[in-house]
């Protein structure tokens, strides 16, 4: 093997947070990396702010950085580690931005480090736009016709040359931030204005506009030696103009003639060998169907969304081969059970892949459902299947949107074919349900082309489905004739839909077709690098290919489906460490997902992967074939939960908490009367279904109160209502109130701190690690709020308290496996807001923080049934933690400008980072930082709060001052301050005349922005203060509890800046611990 033997210690940087476009196919790509490199004997440090990640687990590098992603902290850790190397290619657009920027500054030659996997010069040549362009050139490789901008008048001049419409793309950016298609000077003027101030070096390119063109791309990995393979065609089905991570996608090309693919191919083996990237390459490619012009779009150097995509999609893990590359090995060392060796290897699957996308539109009120050239994208699935349409309809089912099918979504059904068409001008989320409806309405092949651009091909499978569909109809009421469900569930119709459709219950569809020997089969994806190792995909028109091993006892986990706000990597982390520890326990492990993102669909993480999607139908297949011992829901977040029920009344086995005790958590009257035998207070509350008994219960109770639907996940519909009018808006515009799913309505705790305790419980004793308080008041969703572990500001006995009233209800409920409770405390009494009895989104963070595996822990509890061993509970002990984690979320709102950034009870944010030191100040300083927004040392600060904030701001001011910050502060907050002793200058609102706030934030007078909403009552917006903030990317608080934490922060850093603290892994942190 001629592996480089001048390396001994490498380097990896993570992606940081999940954001739009930059999801947890990089903690994928890691963690593969972190394998590969282990097992070829070098020693890993890794760095990464993102705490619920795999990677960051203590096991996975031989040293774990948790530090904000740039060049100062990495320096830091440079000089303490000495790495011989760094491998920047797998940790995103982060990853690559912050190599280039390390070794501008000098930092990799000063400590002498080796870039390794793709040459530093080759990131530029990929990511700077003049330097690819001229790269493209001598190669003779077309492009679409450009050129560069530094400025919003050199753009103007450009795009006058090459006629509207024109797209500009920001250079050093990722998930299209910043650019946009424009179709005037205007447009133009607006958006290039921020494209220049999202790009890292004030570059934007501005193009002539390909929308309408085939959107083509191929994974390409190149070895030293300069072999190259093509692990993956994709074909866009959605066509230019649509981001490629909102895009629906195919695997094989469906449409592309061979020659073409062959062109395409050349082009691309041209331009990997030119910017001499070694390891995983994604190229875009635009294919003009009518005049057959190719052109390349860009290159990513790294692997990205696509490279994920790619190796689920084909079975070959572009990543870990990638890390094996960089280290000096080539294609030809690896061996591999199907093809001899990788030089060898040729996409050769006979199946679809689909790849569709999650949005989370619904969270964002005041954003347009619009798709462009900027990402909006959180998720994705990914399905397999024998031909397109039964691949299609199980990516439809797969998203767990609540449809099964492709009719019938939201009231398209009952509109015109005109309003359907008219809907089509412009791409949205629904595209294809919408493209669905219109041609039941007798829209033709060509009217839908015209506005889509979606290929006939495409147009014509879906006629075909949608003819199928009325036939289907026909025989409403009753089961349709044999010939006619055999043939539908060929096409991938699910059994779900079918009986929505004929409006029978599932379950006789399913026993009919069982009957009829109608019954998915599986295939397997070989996975290339191994002997024969694969993973499963099921169809119904093929035979079963599916080995099953009868050697251990078996247990399935049910994995968390795609990512989207409210549910996302956590819940993966989880997934993947009970299949660990299921392992270690000697059982076989199966796990089922659709995820192509994620660690859990990586093909030895269970020794069992099905790639399916997560329903009735495909489970309890899964579970007939393979006849495991039980199942495991209580760790992919609501997804399985919603079916554990429904898989119990069919027989199946739920290891861990039961069903019953999880709905139990939801009733809230049965879990009221609960706390009532416990004696644990609650705030009032009540449930209702219609108007007048929500108004009843509000009076009664008092304003404000908080509502919310049941059954939900991420706090979705939650709102704080003040007012009898804002009440009977909230219920008319709720969706679905029916008497067994209520709206919940609660005393709002003012001014209440809240927090949360995690638990492990074996049904009689319940341990909890540490107590989390969140740093925003009680009122923004848990999974929004900043918090400490441990604590710092709650008292010793309510701290104890909360342990006690865990421990209580834990065994109340005889929760077995893990458990989550979130609490407030009003004047120092504490008050149970829910009980979640599964596996949380703060797992992760509390196993990292407090050193505790909390996963392989409440594995063993969930089997002790099984294996017959004792409770680990009664072992564990209290420690006492010599520092302090805060989390603070990371949120989209720079890709959504029209949003107002304030946090309320509804979860908005995608990602989370962690801020770890001795000081809990420090500690918050560094989660900002990592989220970001860097805290200023001096400057201006600017305040301006809301009423019920006026008492608590002079506090805040003080320390500012104190800090040495000017002062700036709008009319009441202004004279109050001023009133107290502090000086303040005055400053007017938008709407006092000018020069005024918004004047001074886009002049780049102000460092940090403190501004609570002036909420319903104001007569006017304040919104456009913190969207300025955030436009300008100054820091910025909503909260005084933020605000308190800021100064608190700032002024420690002040004080502590001459002790040179020097950085500490987390391991290191771990051995502190008592």
């Amino acid at each position: 093997m001629p592996q480089r033997t001048d390396i001994h210690k490498v380097l990896i940087i993570g992606s940081g947070p999940i954001i739009i476009g930059q999801a947890c196919e990089f903690d994928y790509s890691g963690t593969q990396a972190c394998k590969a490199l282990k097992k070829l004997g070098y020693e890993i440090v890794l760095v990464n702010s993102n705490p619920a990640t795999i990677m960051t687990d203590p096991e996975t590098a031989d040293v774990t950085y948790i530090e904000p992603l740039n060049v100062e902290r990495l320096e830091e850790i440079i000089a303490k580690e000495r790495p011989d190397a760094l491998l920047p290619n797998l940790g995103g657009q982060s990853g690559l931005n912050l190599c280039a920027e390390l070794n501008k500054a000098g930092i990799l030659d000063k400590y002498h480090v080796k870039v390794i996997g793709v040459q530093v010069d080759a990131i530029e040549r990929g990511e700077d736009r003049i330097e690819f362009k001229h790269a493209m050139d001598k190669l003779g490789i077309e492009m679409a016709r450009s050129e560069v901008a530094y400025s919003v008048e050199e753009a103007l001049a450009i795009a006058d040359k090459l006629d509207y419409p024109v797209v500009l793309r920001p250079a050093y950016t990722m998930g299209g931030a910043g650019g946009g298609l424009v179709y005037n000077k205007e447009e133009l003027k607006t958006v290039c204005a921020r494209g220049l101030q999202a790009s890292l070096v004030g570059q934007v390119l501005v193009e002539e506009s390909i929308l309408g063109w085939e959107e083509l791309e191929l994974e390409v990995v190149r070895d030293k030696d300069n072999n190259m393979i093509t692990v993956c065609f994709i074909e866009n089905i959605d066509p230019l103009g649509v981001h490629t991570g909102d895009s629906f996608c195919a695997a094989p090309m469906l449409t592309i003639s061979e020659e073409c693919q062959k062109r395409l191919q050349e082009q691309a083996y041209k331009i990997v060998e030119s910017v001499e990237v070694i390891g995983g390459t994604n190229v875009q490619f635009a294919h003009d169907p009518v005049t057959d012009r190719i052109i390349v779009i860009e290159i990513n150097p790294r692997t990205s969304r696509s490279s994920a995509l790619a190796s689920k999609a084909t079975g070959f893990p572009i990543a870990l081969v990638s890390a094996m590359l960089a280290t000096g090995l080539t294609l030809k060392d690896i061996s591999c059970g199907k093809y001899g060796t990788l030089d060898k290897y040729v996409p050769d699957g006979d199946y679809v892949v689909i790849k569709f996308a999650r949005w989370a539109f619904e969270k964002f009120k005041g954003v347009e459902d619009k798709l462009g050239t900027q990402m909006r994208a959180v998720g994705e699935v990914m399905s397999i299947g024998k031909n397109y349409k039964e691949a299609f309809q199980k990516a439809i089912r797969s998203l767990e949107t609540g449809r099964y099918g492709l009719g019938h979504a939201k009231n398209y059904n009952t509109m015109t074919k005109e309003e359907l068409l008219h809907l089509l001008i412009n791409p949205t989320s629904d595209r294809h349900f919408i493209m669905y409806e219109a041609i039941r309405k007798g829209a033709t092949t060509e009217e839908i082309f015209n506005l889509t651009k979606v290929k006939t091909y495409f147009i014509e499978q879906m006629r075909e489905l949608v003819e199928e569909e009325e036939e289907i109809l026909k025989s409403k009421g009753h089961l349709p004739a044999d010939a006619l469900l055999i043939q539908a569930k060929k096409d991938g119709f699910s059994d779900k839909y079918l009986s929505q459709l004929l409006e029978i219950p599932e379950e006789e569809i399913r026993n009919h077709r069982i009957s009829l020997g109608v019954e998915e089969a599986w295939e397997g994806v070989h996975v290339s690098g191994t002997k024969d190792s694969a993973y499963y995909y099921s169809t119904y028109n093929a035979k079963d290919k599916n080995p099953v091993s009868e050697a251990k006892p078996k247990i399935m986990i049910l994995g968390g489906g795609p990512n989207r706000i409210g549910q996302g990597i956590e819940f993966d982390y989880c997934c993947v460490h009970a299949a660990l520890a299921l392992k270690k326990l000697g059982f076989e492990t199966i796990i089922v997902n659709c995820n192509p993102e994620t660690v859990s669909t990586d093909y030895d993480t269970s020794d069992k992967l099905y790639f399916e999607p997560l329903t009735l139908e495909d489970v309890l297949s899964i579970y007939k074939k393979e006849k495991p011992l039980g199942v495991i829901a209580q760790f992919g977040g609501q997804t399985p939960l919603n079916l554990a029920a429904e898989l119990e009344k069919n027989g199946v086995k739920i290891l861990g908490t039961a069903p019953a005790v999880i709905d139990l958590a939801e009733d809230r009257d049965l879990f009221r009367a609960m706390m009532e035998k416990l004696d644990i207070p609650m705030p009032e509350s009540g449930m209702a279904t219609t108007v007048d008994e929500a108004l009843e219960i509000a009076n009664k109770i008092g304003y404000p109160v908080m509502v919310r639907p049941s059954y939900v996940l991420g706090g979705r519909g939650m709102e704080v209502v003040y007012d009898d009018e804002s009440m009977v808006g909230y219920m008319a515009a709720a969706v679905g109130v029916t008497p067994d799913r209520p709206i919940l309505i609660d005393r709002f705790l003012n001014h209440a701190t809240e927090c949360e305790a995690d638990a492990i419980s074996d049904g009689t004793h319940a341990f909890v690690p540490a107590v989390m308080e969140h740093i925003e008041l009680a009122g923004v969703h848990s999974g929004d709020s900043a918090c400490i572990l441990p604590s710092v500001h709650i008292s010793p006995e309510n701290v104890a308290t909360i342990k006690e009233y865990t421990r209580k209800i834990a065994e109340e409920m005889h929760v077995r496996g893990l458990m989550n409770m979130q609490y407030a405390i009003e004047n120092g009494k504490v008050y149970v807001l829910e009980a979640n009895p599964r596996a949380s989104r703060t797992v992760p963070l509390v196993s990292k923080v407090c050193n505790i595996r909390m996963v392989p822990l409440a594995t063993d509890i969930i089997t002790s049934e099984l294996t017959g061993r004792p409770s680990p509970v009664p072992e564990l002990k209290e420690q006492k933690i010599p520092y302090y984690g805060v989390k603070e979320a990371v949120f989209p709102f720079n890709m959504f400008p029209e949003v107002d950034p304030v946090l309320g009870p509804e979860m908005r944010s995608t990602g989370e980072v962690l801020g770890l030191s001795e000081s809990y100040g420090e500690a918050f300083f560094k989660a900002q930082e990592a989220a970001s927004l860097k805290l200023p040392l001096e400057g201006t600060v600017l305040i301006s709060v809301n009423k019920k904030d006026k008492p608590e701001v002079v506090d805040v001011a003080k320390r500012f001052h104190e800090d040495g910050f000017k002062i700036i502060a709008t009319g009441k907050t202004c004279d109050l301050l001023n009133e107290s002793g502090i000086p303040a200058e005055k400053v007017k609102k938008l709407y006092e005349g000018r020069p005024n706030i918004l004047d001074m934030i886009t002049n780049g007078k102000i460092d940090l922005v403190v501004n609570s909403p002036a909420g319903k009552e104001s007569v006017h917006d304040d919104s456009y203060l913190r969207k300025a903030a955030i436009k300008a990317k100054i820091p910025y608080m909503t909260t005084i509890a933020a605000a308190k934490a800021t100064a608190e922060g700032i002024g420690y850093v002040k004080a502590h800046m001459e002790e040179n603290n020097r950085v500490k892994s987390l391991q290191q942190m771990h051995s502190e611990i008592q």
